[in-house]
């Protein structure tokens, strides 16, 4: 079966107010280092893959969601304001991709993790024990 042909996923915040689905394959899909995912996600990192907006979809909740629009142009961070969920991000909701907290999904997203980003910002608590590459900032375009 091929990312496209798998059947589409979804998932929620804790509390289950907010809920959407995920109808096309991920692009891509990392580990995130920046402090500003280890804050929002209360973890040495924050894993989330990457889909078209075209293929991200909210079902329920969207009163529920709260977003934080960090400084200097970074990806804002969406969550639910019930239980505090993060759950995406990226360009949402009005760009071209959607950056989904993999944490989030009730199933299978169909891809792991391809690499580390931000790991100049690392938790100095944290090690980091796989072989996936490994880059100081953002992803090289």
């Amino acid at each position: 079966m091929t990312a496209q042909d798998r059947e589409p996923v979804t998932g929620g915040c804790l509390c289950g107010a907010v809920r959407f689905r995920v109808t096309g394959p991920f692009l891509r899909a990392g580990n995130c280092h920046c402090v500003r995912c280890r804050k929002h996600s209360g973890a040495a990192l924050g894993t989330q893959g990457r889909v078209l907006r075209k293929h991200f979809e909210l079902l329920d909740g969207a009163e529920r969601i709260r977003i934080y629009t960090p400084a200097e142009g970074a990806a804002v961070k969406a969550f639910c304001e019930i239980c505090g969920s993060s759950l995406f991000g990226g360009t949402w909701p009005d760009g071209p991709e959607v950056s989904i907290r993999l944490g989030a999904l009730d199933a299978d997203p169909g891809i792991r993790p391809q690499c580390h980003t931000f790991v100049r910002d690392k938790a100095p608590w944290h090690e980091i024990l796989d072989d996936l590459p490994q880059h100081p900032g953002r992803l090289p375009r």
